[in-house]
């Protein structure tokens, strides 16, 4: 993936040297402004002055924990997005993390490549005029214009097929159930069916020429997933 990050600032929280100097490291060749620290009390002290738009913390540090920085952060009202990084994958520390206001959970270990796809969906969440072009093998979307390019030709789209066709696309690779894309295209409050997906996904695939489906893909039973061919 490829886009334009510069401006985006971005607090890596985790007491493992290895894993900041990793994700620093990584994260700063994308095009990315990055900050580190190594617990708690240091991340709430680098936020003040940093302002990051994305913090990545990890949950277990010793002193304040990824808990306790998170619910600091909410409850100075900052615009911030939180990405919670664990070591174990408990059912009760995603609802909690979640619950204090974290935007998304991460397993260790997990790829890279994972972990930019979920900056840069919280990125077009939240501050969607940060990014410039992101560009995501044969696609090209520019969220300022609004507008999705395939193989360099501009598809003609409805607002509710762009905002779909743009979830899957950033979110490449991962696994996108009916539930999760109704929230997100069409909000927690939707009142209709779920069949409503399925109708706008045969849509996006004849605008893409997908016959066989080898660029959205349906995963019986878990969803679908987009892989850039």
């Amino acid at each position: 993936m490829i886009k334009t990050a510069q401006g985006v600032r971005l607090l890596l929280v985790d007491d493992e040297p290895h894993i900041l100097q990793f994700l620093e490291l990584g994260l700063t060749n994308e095009g990315f402004e990055v900050r580190t620290a190594a617990d708690g009390n240091e991340a709430i002290s680098v936020a003040a002055e940093f302002k990051p738009h994305v913090a990545i913390l990890d949950v277990m540090m010793p002193g304040m924990d990824g808990f306790e920085v998170c619910r600091y952060l909410r409850s100075e009202e900052t615009e911030i997005a939180v990405i919670m990084l664990t070591a174990k994958d408990e059912v009760d520390d995603r609802v909690k993390g979640l619950s204090i206001g974290a935007d998304d959970y991460m397993v260790k270990p997990f790829s890279f490549d994972e972990l930019l796809a979920r900056i840069q969906a919280r990125l077009r969440n939240q501050f969607p005029g940060l990014l410039g072009e992101v560009r995501c093998g044969p696609f090209r979307i520019d969220g300022r214009r609004k507008e999705i390019r395939f193989r360099d030709e501009v598809l003609e789209l409805s607002p509710t097929e762009y905002e779909l066709l743009q979830y899957l696309v950033i979110n490449h690779g991962l696994v996108l159930s009916k539930p999760m894309i109704l929230d997100k295209v069409w909000g927690y409050d939707f009142g209709g069916e779920e069949n409503i997906v399925e109708v706008y996904i045969r849509s996006l695939r004849e605008k893409l020429g997908d016959k066989e489906h080898r660029i959205i893909r349906t995963l019986r039973g878990a969803g679908y997933r987009v892989d850039l061919v």
